[in-house]
């Protein structure tokens, strides 16, 4: 059972792990009824979703991975082994293991770029798809081609890329993902019990190198502006691969100052049943910022 210190008054949250895919993922359920599953971004883990976790518990069963490379789950070596085919696999073979038929998939930043590609390869597992502040593949590709201000805003993926990723977010106890999460307009506020479960999961063993791993095997990239001193080779990946033929609800925090609102345009040309929802308030944190408006959405559109 999972030490719920940062609230007592909770539904019971089990932590377990499931062996799939040639790795070992760690997940925290709570609940009873149908699945509705949640995976994070970066830097995150599973403790992001704690308000959905509580609420969705009331009535289905909800859960909450650690992706691979992050917190308690496997951490493979090798950057080949952070492919986009392999976290959809991972998330395919959790699935089955689980013996879910169907289930409802909420992803947020790289979760969400995980859920996009889950269902445009498997759409028969879902039954709905919602998607928090992350750009669907053929338009954030679109959006680094071509819209300069996204690819300003994008230049910290090559800092990402780099060798020297782990240290500059590593110093002084995380300060740069720190200050990525409360700053650029961000109205997340985070509790002391916050902070040390965020330093804890960053700190077990290979996690942030994990994370960063994510990037460094993505085809997504931003051409380096002039100076930057970061080398770059920018590929192109083909949209037509990523049709999401899914009832799918996409809520964007419209301050969000790394995703620009130019990802939601056009978005209809690949998600034929799409509803949207723009939170004028919310930056790309939203899910700290405003929970139980997230859980409002949700709720309405399942």
């Amino acid at each position: 059972m999972f030490a719920q210190k940062w609230n007592k008054n909770v539904p019971a949250l089990k932590s377990e792990y499931a062996e799939v895919n040639g790795i070992r993922l760690h997940y925290v359920s709570a609940g009873q009824g149908k699945p509705i599953l949640f995976l994070h971004g970066f830097p995150e883990f599973w403790y992001c979703w704690k308000d959905q976790l509580v609420d969705f518990a009331n009535d289905y069963t909800a859960l909450a991975l650690d992706m691979r490379g992050y917190n308690l789950s496997s951490k493979p070596a090798d950057v080949e082994d952070y492919q986009i085919d392999f976290l959809v696999e991972d998330l395919r073979a959790f699935i089955a293991q689980l013996g879910y038929k169907k289930l409802i998939l909420v992803g947020h930043d790289w979760g969400g770029a995980v859920a996009w590609a889950f269902a445009s390869h498997y759409p028969e597992y879902l039954k709905k798809l919602i998607i928090i502040n992350a750009p669907h593949p053929g338009i954030y590709e679109r959006e680094l081609t071509t819209n300069p201000d996204q690819q300003q805003v994008s230049q910290y993926l090559l800092v990402f890329r780099s060798p020297k990723a782990e240290k500059i977010l590593s110093e002084n106890s995380y300060a740069r993902l720190f200050i990525a999460m409360l700053g650029n307009g961000s109205r997340f506020e985070m509790t002391r019990e916050d902070r040390k479960m965020y330093a804890r999961a960053w700190s077990q063993s290979g996690a942030l190198t994990g994370g960063l791993n994510h990037y460094r095997a993505s085809p997504y990239q931003p051409p380096a502006l002039e100076g930057e001193g970061y080398p770059t080779e920018h590929r192109i990946i083909n949209p037509e691969q990523f049709q999401v033929n899914v009832p799918t609800l996409v809520i964007w925090g419209e301050k969000d100052t790394i995703l620009l609102p130019g990802n939601l345009e056009g978005l209809q040309e690949y998600v034929p049943d799409l509803t949207i929802e723009r939170i004028p308030d919310g930056s790309h944190w939203i899910i700290h910022e405003q929970p139980e408006r997230i859980n409002f959405l949700i709720r309405s559109f399942i």
